[in-house]
Parts: C-alpha cells; structure tokens; sequence
C-alpha cells in the first residue's frame, strides 16, 4: 500500500516549473502551497510523511498526528521541526543538505559586489536621468571599494561558507573565520576568537545554524567591535542577528552596510526596524531559490523518502528511538 504524503507548504519549491513527478511516483501525494498553522493537523492527519519548508511542526502537532512516521524538510536549515520530539515517537526527520551551496554562495558575492561597486543603485539613478542631467562624464554618489586586500570573516565554515571562502579568494580577499580549525583548500585561512573576527574583517558573513544558544548573538556589543566602513552579510537565519541593535548601528553610522536575505520573521512586518535602514540591502530570502538548487532539493527529498520506505534511512538530522 501507497503512503500519504503530505506537502504543507509546496509554492516555494515549485511555483510551477519543478514538478513534484519524482515524488509522486512514490505515494499518494497531496500538496498545499501554504498551510496556516491552525490547519496542519487537518491536512496532515492522515499523512505517513509530511513534508515541509516553512511551515512549523511543534511538539504538539506531532502529538496530534498518530500516523505520521516521517519528515522530511525541503531545506537545509531544520530548525522549523521539533526533532527531539519526533525522535521521542520514533519519527526520523531528514533534511537536503547542500543543495544550495552554489546559489547561496553567489548570492553572498552578489550582495557584496553591489555594497562595494553599487551597481543597482547607480543603474536606477541614470534610469532616473541622473546621468543626462551631469555635468561630467561619469559620477558616484558612494566610494567604489576594491575586494582585493579586504579581510572577510566567516561564520559558520561548512560547505556554503567554505564556498563563499573560495570565490572571495578569487577576487583577492583575506580569508579568516571563527571555529574549530579547518582544513586549508589552497588558500590560508585564518583562524580568530569571534571578537577578533568582528574586530578586523572588513566584511563579515554569516552561514552558522541557529540554535538555541545563537539566537540574537550578534548583538550591540558585537557591532560595536566592528570597523564603521565594515559589511555585515547574512543569509543563514534572521534570528542570528538583533534587529534593533543592527538597526541602530546603520543610522548611527558605526556600522558600513548590511546585506540581509532572512529575517526573523518572514514575511517581515512594516514596521521592522531594518525595512527601509541607511545602507541596508534586504532581498526576500532568495538565495536558496535558483532553478537548479530547487530541481537538486526535490531530487534528494525524493531520495530521502525511498530510503525511508527502503529501510535505509539518508540524511537523517535526529536519533528516532
């Protein structure tokens, strides 16, 4: 007998040009592009597996869903999942790591290359007739700063951030990061204390899980220790980072830039404190969303799901009992 398979927050991962076909050979699929949580035990009840992004799955929802014995999350970050709670009912919870290493990892150089060279905003400015209306044959309202000889620190050196690692080492950049040691891949690294980190690098990139002991750590006091013409990049999880404190850092002026791709909370409400920030560079948590990461993502959901069924497990992120 075919398994109830349950999406509970589908769009994302394909909005139209991704089908689930790979999925849907394996059981009798159903998929919601997006579940409130007051509905996820109704859609869900009857699942075996339940796949989801975004959409939460507490310890009390696993309490209410008697037949699920499997979750597999469309992401690499898990935290959405209460995985001590499914180990307790002997639920394994996989993930899909490194799907996006490559997408996310060019969107850190994306960000960075438009807080340096600005290219967006000098675009929209001759769009604006800017150009047209100057007296000399170019202009800047921003420094253009060269990569080369800056120092960036990364947080967080696992596959995404040792990526960002080699493509910054391409442009020139000084790599240090905060951690255990690490195995050098033909360019020095360099190992600080994460105070000296925020102290010395010119931009700081964030690729560390959220934990429960990270939550809010990069905070006033961290900020302060940074240069004021100095970068924060973050497109791990926007609970990393203290909003107000990054906020007031930018319109203080102590601090250089952000560039931000999560929030913590998505979609943000209008009055959080970095919409609409000095020198802050926000997208809508996309650098995880390319066409080819999204295809690899519903391949190895696809795999995680046989080896569930097969007895094999794969990817596995807790210790079901």
């Amino acid at each position: 007998m075919q398994p109830n398979i349950v999406v509970l927050d589908g769009y994302t991962l394909n909005p139209g040009d991704n089908p689930w076909t790979d999925i849907e050979a394996l059981g009798s699929l159903a998929v919601y592009d997006r579940t409130p949580v007051a509905e996820t035990v109704e859609r869900a009840k009857d699942a075996e597996i339940v796949l989801t992004n975004k959409a939460p799955i507490s310890r009390e929802t696993i309490a209410a869903l008697p037949k699920l014995r499997f979750i597999s999350v469309l992401a690499t970050g898990y935290n959405i999942v209460d995985t001590a709670a499914a180990a307790e009912r002997g639920i394994a919870v996989s993930n899909v790591p490194a799907y996006g290493t490559e997408t996310v990892a060019q969107h850190v150089i994306a960000l960075i290359l438009e807080l340096n060279n600005h290219i967006g905003s000098l675009g929209r400015s001759v769009a604006a007739g800017d150009w047209s209306r100057c007296a000399d044959f170019c202009y800047w309202d921003k420094p253009i700063r060269e990569l080369r000889g800056l120092k960036l620190g990364i947080v967080g050196l696992g596959q995404i951030g040792f990526r960002v690692a080699e493509l910054a080492h391409a442009f020139g950049m000084n790599i240090a990061h905060a951690g255990s040691p690490k195995r050098e891949r033909g360019f020095p690294l360099e190992q600080l204390p994460l105070d000296e980190l925020f102290a010395q690098c010119d931009i700081i990139s964030l690729h560390c899980p959220q934990t429960a002991d990270n939550i809010g750590f990069i905070n006033a006091r961290l900020l302060s220790l940074m240069k004021p013409t100095a970068i924060l990049i973050n497109t791990a999880r926007g609970t990393l980072i203290n909003e107000k404190d990054l906020a007031d850092a930018l319109r203080a002026g102590t601090l250089g830039a952000a560039g931000l791709d999560v929030l913590s909370k998505e979609p943000p409400p209008a009055d959080n404190p970095l919409i609409g920030c000095p020198n802050c560079l926000i997208t809508p948590h996309v650098a995880w969303s390319g066409a080819d990461a999204r295809r690899r993502l519903m391949r190895t959901t696809a795999e995680n799901i046989t080896g569930y069924l097969n007895g094999n497990l794969v990817n596995v992120v807790n210790k079901p009992r």
